[in-house]
């Protein structure tokens, strides 16, 4: 069992909710009361989703959930199951709130410029790319230099 170390904050527009977004294993992990804070909905909901997904066969469930140790403000640790990002984003098409149409139209956003220009950039992550480590960039240069390879042709 681990313990969640590596933190992405996430605020949302308004600056209304701040969630720490644990970023383990090249995903983000979320607890189910973490999600309902997220998508401004309850964790009732966030949970019948989750059995709709899995019962669907959206999703497989023993590869999308991870038990983590969690430490709560009295210090003691608990077992947390928490969903890799193929579940937040399959609740986050399920939802009906709010903040769950935002995720729509931000998540409809990116996919369309990934589309059209074949590429998106998150201009945020590359001015603070430190917090993912070096070979953040290393990866990002690496593509770029096999742009005359393709550009030649």
């Amino acid at each position: 069992m681990k313990e969640l170390k590596n933190i992405i904050i996430y605020k949302s527009a308004d600056g209304q909710t701040k969630i720490d977004v644990p970023f383990d294993s090249e995903t983000v992990w979320l607890s189910e009361k973490q999600m309902a804070e997220l998508f401004d909905t309850t964790k009732q909901n966030i949970s019948l989703n989750l059995k709709n997904i899995f019962d669907a066969n959206e999703l497989k469930e023993k590869s999308v959930v991870k038990e983590y140790l969690t430490t709560s403000s009295d210090g003691k640790k608990y077992e947390t199951q928490c969903y890799n990002l193929d579940a937040i984003i399959s609740i986050g098409y399920r939802v009906n709130s709010v903040r769950g149409t935002q995720f729509r139209i931000w998540a409809t956003q990116k996919l369309r410029e990934y589309m059209v220009k074949g590429f998106v950039l998150d201009d945020e992550r590359l001015k603070n790319g430190s917090r993912f480590g070096k070979d953040y960039f290393d990866h990002l240069f690496q593509r770029i230099r096999l742009l005359p390879n393709f550009l030649g042709k």
